[in-house]
């Protein structure tokens, strides 16, 4: 039996009768958060760069998809081999330079066709913001907005004027923290977030990706902390401000 076939054999046993109990009682929405997980850890096995790490997370993503399509099929609505099916239409349909007879010969002009074929399949939409899930983190979701704005000319022509909308952000932040007014403290805030995604975006950087780098350094950094302060046989909570500082601005230049 072909690997594939097994892994839908499995899963419909697991579902049956006599199956698995907690299997049985899953819905599409009671797993949804897993398949989250399962694309993060597939992340994180890329990062790692662990092979065998990274079969395992893959596998367990696609055991969502399994899941998922059994759970359908169950009910007569769709079924794996409709998913496969949907997604090798797909394919073809936005590759006409691949299985037809166009061709192009950058990947700049392959994403902007893509683009442009998956609006024309979407065009009982009513916004060009449309289409952006809503359960993305926000970084991303800002990101994917401003995208969408972008490929429709409302965009920045040069850096300089996305940094002097950041800045522009930040005064207003000031300003706000200034009067103490919380909900407008809040409202700045996500202003300038939003402003520095659009900056990260403009530069070709991905906004989410950057945030993690920075918190993977500061982690880095507060680990040697950790360490520095243990060896001198302290507790964190007993050591001062003074203190981390200094341990911190040795980290940072090591």
């Amino acid at each position: 039996m072909k690997p594939m076939d097994q892994l839908l054999r499995i899963m419909a046993r697991l579902r049956s009768p006599r199956g698995c109990p907690w299997d049985r009682e899953q819905t599409h929405a009671s797993i949804k958060q897993n398949l989250i997980e399962e694309a993060y850890e597939v992340v994180d096995a890329i990062e790692s760069r662990d092979d065998a790490a990274l079969c395992e997370e893959l596998g367990d993503v696609l055991l969502q998809v399994v899941f998922h399509a059994q759970m359908a099929g169950e009910k007569r609505r769709f079924d794996f081999d409709d998913v496969a099916a949907s997604i090798s239409d797909k394919l073809v349909r936005r590759h006409p330079h691949v299985f037809g007879k166009g061709r192009l010969r950058t990947a700049d002009q392959v994403l902007a066709q893509w683009h442009a074929i998956k609006e024309h399949e979407r065009n009982g939409r009513k916004s060009v913001l449309d289409g952006v899930p809503k359960h993305l983190p926000a970084l991303m979701k800002a990101q994917d907005v401003q995208k969408k704005a972008a490929r429709v000319g409302f965009d920045w022509k040069r850096s300089g004027d996305v940094l002097a909308k950041v800045e522009e952000e930040l005064g207003e932040l000031k300003r706000a923290l200034r009067r103490g007014r919380g909900r407008a403290v809040r409202e700045e805030l996500g202003d300038l977030l939003f402003a520095v995604v659009n900056l990260a975006r403009f530069r070709k950087l991905d906004a989410e990706d950057a945030l993690n780098q920075a918190v993977k350094k500061f982690r880095r950094r507060f680990a040697q902390i950790e360490r520095e302060v243990n060896r001198r046989g302290k507790k964190l909570e007993d050591c001062s401000l003074e203190e981390l500082d200094a341990i911190w601005d040795r980290a940072k230049r090591r």
